[in-house]
């Protein structure tokens, strides 16, 4: 598993690079270190900076490479990211207030929509990854989200729990919530959510991640959130869509932004299918990410 770990170089015990090190130093993963300078004369202290990081890794035992580029960030990031291939990108996201929709930086939204790798979101104080949450669906498109959680389990030796939350039914169908969260009865049934969850957790017993199933019912976010206090969890995952269209990029849909928002556990937000390359697509989001976003491609 290859890494690209985001620093701003402001920290020499940053939460990207400590993150990167728990989970790439039991497997030996290739990893590199991306500064960015936003202004000129930075990249000096930058690189300083990064030295004292990647001395870090590599008393984890990682040999990291470092790279500096210069000017805005997200186009750095996505610079780096297409024209070199990595499995996961970590970046920070610090708390820039106390409500509202964007509790998280807007570039840390951004990096997310934008970059082709899932991105490991670096929040809290980390020090070790042994219990795994995954939000699923229960649809083939949360599988790309199970399969990035059992890399990383299967690297650091953690365990998994697959949640799926159902909506809260009226009072007088009690009963039937009570059948609904009977995690046997619904891994046994021919339901679409039955054979989707079924398949998620048997391809996780065959990489030898110990996996748990749990089914709530209710508002999401509070019922991910109360999964996450009761069982104690390092890490959650969550997931992203495509938009579609002649071109693609990735959605990030309130749910993954609430967890964004709430979390104080890095947060993974692992993709649905494959973004196309940036030559691809420079009709829409890339070209206006890199030429401002009231510019249009010419004809």
């Amino acid at each position: 598993m290859r890494l690209l770990i985001c620093s701003d170089g402001t920290d020499p015990s940053d939460s990207p690079t400590r993150l990167g090190g728990l989970i790439g130093a039991p497997c030996k993963s290739p990893t590199t270190l991306l500064g960015i300078a936003e202004k000129a004369g930075d990249e000096k202290a930058l690189r300083a900076a990064l030295e004292s990081e990647a001395e870090m890794l590599r008393k984890r035992g990682l040999e990291p490479a470092i790279v500096i580029r210069s000017g805005e960030p997200i186009r750095q990031i996505l610079a780096e990211t297409t024209s070199n291939e990595y499995d996961l990108a970590i970046i920070g996201a610090r708390r820039k207030g106390s409500g509202g929709m964007y509790l998280r930086p807007e570039k840390t939204y951004e990096v997310i929509k934008a970059v082709p790798p899932p991105v490991l979101v670096a929040i809290g104080v980390c020090e070790h990854v042994e219990r795994i949450l995954v939000c699923t669906g229960g649809r083939r498109y949360s599988d790309d989200a199970v399969q990035m959680a059992a890399e990383i389990a299967s690297c650091v030796g953690a365990s998994i729990t697959l949640l799926h939350v159902m909506a809260e039914p009226p009072a007088i169908y009690a009963n039937l919530m009570r059948l609904e969260e009977d995690v046997d009865r619904v891994l046994a049934s021919d339901s679409e959510l039955g054979r989707n969850l079924r398949a998620q957790k048997e391809s996780l017993e065959k990489r030898g991640v110990p996996v748990e199933l749990r089914l709530r019912h209710g508002f999401a976010l509070d019922q991910i959130f109360a999964q996450i206090r009761e069982n104690d969890h390092d890490l959650v995952v969550t997931g992203t869509t495509q938009s579609t269209g002649n071109f693609r990029h990735y959605i990030m849909g309130d749910l993954t932004r609430g967890i964004l928002n709430r979390a104080d556990i890095p947060v993974l937000v692992a993709r649905a299918g494959r973004i196309m390359d940036y030559e691809d697509a420079e009709g829409g989001f890339f070209y206006r990410l890199f030429h401002g976003f009231g510019a249009e491609k010419p004809a």
